[in-house]
């Protein structure tokens, strides 16, 4: 699976919640990607509703990311995040998808849907991420 720099290694919550990141940069498209382990569940034995909102984040900024370039780093910061949970997930695969919805050279506004194995969604986002300029990780890029 692509990462978002192959050349660098993944950022500590990747490795530790144990997801993939997928990119499309010609659909302008990022995605988490989670093999749900009990690491992944809440005390009803679904996914937790903050591993649901991380993916969605993630995939929602790395997606306003490749409206800049096609690695996904430039940086993003969210601005405002909204998340809809409508069905549980217990077992499987699930991944988040980052649409852009909106916005300017500076803001954009992104949908990201969470959906399993089967295509059921799980948990859909609305989200507000503005670009952060004059950092390191911009400037690596």
């Amino acid at each position: 699976m692509p990462l978002v720099r192959p050349d660098r290694p993944l950022i500590p919550l990747f490795e530790a919640m144990g997801y993939g990141i997928e990119l499309d940069p010609e659909a302008v498209e990022a995605h988490c990607v989670l093999e749900i382990s009990p690491l992944h569940l809440n005390r009803q034995g679904s996914l937790h509703g903050g591993v649901a909102a991380t993916l969605l984040d993630t995939a929602s900024g790395i997606t306003a990311s490749l409206t800049c370039d096609p690695q996904g780093i430039t940086p993003f910061v969210t601005l405002s995040l909204n998340v809809n949970y409508l069905a549980v997930a217990r077992q499987g695969c699930v991944r988040a998808t980052g649409r852009i919805t909106g916005g300017g050279s500076t803001t954009k506004f992104v949908s990201c849907d969470l959906r399993d194995g089967a295509g059921r969604l799980i948990a859909a986002s609305t989200g507000v991420f503005k670009r952060v300029r004059g950092t390191a990780a911009e400037d690596a890029g």
